[in-house]
């Protein structure tokens, strides 16, 4: 029963993880010399890429927990 509270524990923090370096670091992401509109594509792109990271993260970690489950 511990570890789906590790699960949930872990999962808000991803949440919280991504949101900060979101606002703190894609946001304030200025590249001189460079269209906005590219600069708009990086940062879009880099925030999918930390989705699907978190997704896979997430995912590794409920088959871990629930495959244990079920063992037992």
């Amino acid at each position: 029963m511990k570890s789906i509270y590790a699960m949930l524990v872990i999962m808000w923090l991803l949440i919280i993880a991504g949101g900060g370096i979101a606002v703190l670091v894609l946001g304030p992401l200025h590249l001189e010399g460079i269209d906005p509109l590219l600069t708009s594509a990086l940062k879009g792109a880099v925030a999918i890429g930390m989705v699907m990271l978190w997704v896979l993260v997430l995912s590794k970690m409920k088959n871990w927990v629930f495959g244990r489950r079920i063992r037992y």
